[in-house]
């Protein structure tokens, strides 16, 4: 027995040794470690929740009296606006892995990693899940956290199996010794009014999916993904249509969808509304892109910096009188933008840290900067009517509109 402790004693005494001896070869390292789920626990995780703190605003949408804010990879965050002043939160919908959602006829349409859930929202205080396709969109992964120090990253995929799904990730320092670090990761890395005729809600420049008549498109990074809604509670996926690499957000206007991508705007006529066709693609430098159209012109924001490409940041307006042929018209430069819409003449342009910008679109060649609202950091808007929505930085802001000029109605922070 005695022998034995002896014996231990001396292996651990040489280890330490050994460790001590070698300790300058190793390296403080960021590793970062996937949180995973089961696909079946990931399947059961919906639900209805309080009002939550929101963690990061993503994407806004708008149907009736609701306004619906998507807390990035984590849910929706419902808001009851029927009194623009006086918003007021009345439920978290916890859907993981969520960035966009659809709605037609209180029946909501969201995302969930691979799956397209609906679910029946004709009592908004009382939402069912309807159904569930699974495996309809490939698969990403969230995206990679920030690291505030300078130190390396290893990222550490050990015991990923098939039926498990990443949700997140961890970040712990350890000393290590230098390596080729592999982060290839074995998968697609993807940084992020009632009437008796059908109603559909209105999303933001930033959306990816888009309702038009009896079908959703959502678009990945590189398809169309086409469902047939005829029967709300019971979608089918008719096709995925191929259509470049990078691909971030749909518009829709009359008989086109207008994608934006990382490299250009792509024109595709949904004549025929389950077979979209492709008609054109203008190119441009490689930039995060929406787009908006009206009868004459494209407005597309390319914002450099980050995982966007270039240096320069800028509005394009582009003539697609031709569709078949558009033509890049006038560029203006901008600081940091992101979404944009249009209003009669108005122009809205999100223009990140420099706030909200708002454009007199009469002249394409000549607009004018009528009103700017500062000190904000604006993420996306949708024209309405009657108002503005805009959301950025957690705070979801309402604007009216007065002759040619918009006047604040509220700020409603979504902490």
């Amino acid at each position: 027995m005695k022998s034995t402790f002896y014996f231990l004693l001396m292996i651990t005494s040489f280890s330490l040794a050994f460790m001590s001896c070698d300790n300058e070869d190793y390296e403080t390292y960021n590793v970062v470690t996937p949180v995973t789920m089961s696909l079946s626990e990931l399947r059961s995780s919906v639900k209805v929740l309080p009002p939550q703190k929101t963690i990061e605003s993503g994407k806004i949408y708008v149907y009736d009296e609701f306004v619906f804010i998507n807390d990035v990879e984590k849910g929706i965050h419902i808001i009851d606006n029927s009194v623009p002043s006086a918003p007021k939160k009345i439920s978290f919908l916890k859907i993981l892995g969520n960035r966009d959602i659809a709605v037609k006829d209180q029946m909501l349409f969201a995302d969930s990693y691979t799956d397209l859930v609906v679910f029946d929202i004709s009592d908004i205080r009382k939402i069912v899940e309807k159904n569930r396709l699974n495996n309809v969109f490939p698969y990403y992964y969230p995206a990679y956290p920030t690291i505030d120090n300078n130190l390396p990253v290893e990222y550490n995929y050990q015991n990923i199996s098939s039926d498990k799904i990443i949700v997140d990730w961890n970040i712990k320092q350890e000393k290590r010794k230098p390596q080729n670090i592999d982060i290839s990761g074995g998968g697609v890395i993807m940084f992020s009014t009632a009437s008796s005729e059908s109603v559909v809600g209105k999303g933001g420049s930033m959306a990816r999916f888009m309702i038009v008549e009896d079908y959703l498109y959502a678009v990945d990074n590189q398809k169309i993904n086409i469902f047939n809604i005829q029967n709300l509670s019971a979608p089918t996926k008719v096709k995925e249509q191929n259509v470049g690499w990078g691909i971030e957000t749909i518009f829709n206007r009359n008989e086109y969808l207008y994608l934006g991508s990382t490299n250009g705007m792509y024109i595709y006529d949904i004549k025929s509304l389950g077979n979209p066709v492709f008609v054109s693609r203008i190119a441009h430098v490689k930039s995060c892109d929406p787009v908006v159209v009206d009868d004459k012109y494209a407005y597309v924001t390319l914002r450099s910096g980050n995982l966007c490409g270039e240096t320069e940041s800028v509005l394009d307006i582009i003539d697609i009188t031709n569709k078949a042929n558009p033509v890049k018209i006038k560029s203006y430069i901008m600081e940091n933008p992101y979404g944009l819409g249009i209003k009669d003449q108005m122009l809205f342009v999100c223009d990140g840290t420099e706030g909200l910008k708002v454009f007199n679109k009469t002249d394409a060649l000549n607009i004018q900067l009528t009103n700017q609202f500062k000190n904000i950091n604006t993420f996306d808007v949708i024209p309405l009517d009657d108002k503005l929505l805009l959301v950025g930085q957690n705070t979801l802001f309402q604007y009216k509109y007065v002759q040619n000029n918009i006047e604040l109605i509220s700020t409603f922070l979504l902490e």
